[in-house]
Formats: C-alpha cells, structure tokens, sequence
C-alpha cells in the first residue's frame, strides 16, 4: 500500500500569531518535509489555504517544486490546488514545469473549496464554485493532455494557448479531486478524478457505500477502473496508549474545532447556496439534533488515526479495506504541537507503522502515467 506524508503549515495561533510565529512553522515544515524520502514515505503533499493561520500554503505546487529538487523518489502530490481560485493556464503550466522537473513524480490534486473566507478573500461567488470547478478542471485537463488549451464554456473562455513547458506524460490516474459532498461523486466521475477522501463527520462506511455509483459512472464515461482512491488521516502515535489516546484525541480535536472554524459549515451563508445543498442540510440536523460544534469535533475525531503503533496500523487497514483504497497520507504537525513531538511522531509512524502498511495489500502504487497525446 502506497503511504504518503502531508504537511498543512498551521499556524495554531490563528490570526494572532504575527508574521515571526508563520516563518516559525514555514521552518518546522520545511524541515519535516525533508525527512519524507529518507524515512522511507512513498510521497509528499501539500495543501491550498489563505488569509489566516488556519493553513498556510498559498501554493502547493511552488512547495512540491522545490522538493523535486530535494528529492529523487517520492511522488509530489497537491491535497488540492483549489481550481476556482485559479487560472487554468497556469494551474497546467505550473503542474507541467513540475511534472517535468520531477521525471513525472507529480500527482495533481484539484478541489472546489467550502470556506467563505477563502472565497470571499479572492473576490468570488461560491454559487459560482462548482461550475468554475468543472471548467477549470476540464480546461486545466485539456492543456496537461493536448498541450494546448482551447475552451468555450459557461464562465470559461480561453482561446487557443500553448502550454509551455509542453507536457510529456497523460495526467490519466493521475488525477484526484477532494471529495467531500456526495453530490460532487458524478462530477468527478465523468472528469476522470480518482477520489482523495479528507475526514470530515461523515464515517467512512457511508462514504464507502457512495463510491459504487461513482465507480459504475467513471467505468461508463471513460471504459477502464476507476483509479483505487487515496484517504488522509491526522495522525498521532505513541507507545504508551493512554499518551497516545489523550494526547492524541485532544490534537486532533483542537484542529477539528480550527476546521470547523475555518469552513463554518453551519454558517447561514450555507442556506439556499448553491453547490453546498449537502452542507446545508448537514447543518439542518446538527440544529434539530441538538448536537455542538465540540461534539461534532469529537465525532470529527473519530476518523482520523491516533493510537499505539499496533492500532494505528489496525485502524489504517480497516479504512482502506472499506474504501478499497490504494493509499494513505499522513499528517503528523498540527494544532501546535512542536517540532520536537511532530518528529517523533513522524518517526515512529516511520519505524514501527509505515512497514506494515506498506506490506499490506493492494500493492497497486497510485500516479501511474501514461505517454500522452501531446508528447507524440
């Protein structure tokens, strides 16, 4: 099984922190990062946020560059270049120079985007989202397939433009988009997107259970399996189980209670938006439920690996059986941690978890390329 480490560059002090705590944790992370290859992950992520401390990586892409130079072996994935705050072009631009400098190691990551901040920051509807998804995507698609990017849409009109650097390699099984609503499967179905799953309060049994439609559409559209799809944990382990539940569980859910702020899921913006259906009733029966946001967190929790070695590789193995996953992606530093426990974490995952996992069936790799039409 393929195991991959991400990194989110948060700031636990949100807003407060200033700009000497942000280079602090840009230090830590680098720092980690460099650790990814030696310490035997098959990959390395990065994640798209802005304008607070929430996650601090405005580009991903310009983070997995500078690892490919660092680098020779693990894949450089983006957990996700969110497509409607972007330029198509450059989104196949900036992901062909680093599929290029690499020797084909990139796996793109796109998705939507759910916070009102984020959107509101770069001047965007998030009506608009889903239809600014789909036309990105499939013009980004365009120009890493084709070389060149020609397309007429509804909110998109890009006449033709080479792509330069001009793609070598197809983006086939190459491709994954953050899923979160169930409404969201059949679009990225018939683009082709394998499916990157990121815990959210929703068990992975019910996600499970949604993939047999998104496989049966992706197999109708495109004639081949859909790719095996990829699951992210935060992750914390320790030899002492009490440390590693308490310690653990309480880490976790102060970055669930940063999250759930961040996205305000619940927030009356969601009402009647368009895109968010899911969301919205989501948040109808939290309301009539009576449940909080802390027990929400708690729920949030849940689904995320935290434990002695022993069981992280049982909870890890569980979800990848339910969802027929071909990867994992740990994340080890956040909600403040430091950088001393985030290395010990990272390390012992290393030493006493990654083996296992990696032992473990499907021994399919994921961001297996093709040679593409632009290259002959």
């Amino acid at each position: 099984m393929h195991v991959g480490n991400a990194f989110i560059f948060q700031n636990p002090d949100g807003n407060e922190g200033g700009q000497a705590l942000d280079a602090g944790v840009y230090d830590t992370e680098y720092r980690l990062a460099d650790r990814v290859e030696a310490l035997g992950f098959d990959s390395l992520w990065g994640v798209e946020h802005h304008f607070n401390g929430y996650a601090m990586c405005p580009d991903p892409l310009k983070f997995l560059t500078y690892f490919a130079g660092r680098t020779s072996r693990v894949k450089l994935g983006s957990m996700v270049v969110v497509s409607p705050w972007h330029d198509p072009i450059r989104v196949a631009e900036d992901s062909s120079a680093l599929d290029i400098v690499s020797g084909g190691r990139n796996i793109l990551g796109i998705g939507r985007g759910v916070s009102k901040l984020e959107f509101d920051g770069f001047r965007l509807n998030m009506a608009d989202s889903r239809q600014l998804l789909i036309e990105n995507t499939e013009a980004t698609l365009m120009g890493l397939e084709k070389g060149y990017i020609e397309y007429e849409g509804e909110v998109v009109h890009q006449p033709k433009v080479l792509i330069r650097p001009g793609p070598i390699r197809s983006f086939k099984n190459r491709l994954y988009m953050s899923a979160q609503s169930p409404e969201s499967f059949p679009i990225m179905a018939r683009l082709g997107a394998g499916l990157l799953f990121i815990p959210g309060n929703r068990p992975f049994d019910v996600l499970a259970g949604e993939l047999v439609e998104y496989r049966r559409l992706f197999r109708e559209t495109h004639k081949r399996e859909a790719p095996p799809p990829i699951f992210v944990g935060w992750t914390f382990v320790d030899e002492d189980p009490v440390r590693a539940r308490d310690f653990g569980q309480e880490k976790i859910f102060q970055y669930s209670n940063s999250a759930f702020n961040h996205y305000n899921t619940t927030g009356e913006h969601m009402k009647g938006l368009k895109g968010y259906e899911s969301y919205a009733k989501s948040a109808e029966v939290m309301k009539a439920s009576g449940i909080s946001r802390d027990e929400l967190a708690k729920k949030w929790t849940q689904n995320h690996i935290f434990g002695t070695p022993d069981q992280c590789v049982e909870k890890i193995i569980e979800t990848q059986k339910l969802l027929g996953a071909a990867a994992f992606l740990g994340v080890f530093n956040y909600s403040g941690i430091g950088e001393a426990e985030a290395s010990r974490n990272q390390a012992l995952f290393a030493e006493k978890v990654l083996p296992r996992i990696k032992a473990h069936e499907p021994s399919l790799d994921i961001g297996v390329e093709e040679l593409s039409a632009a290259a002959e």
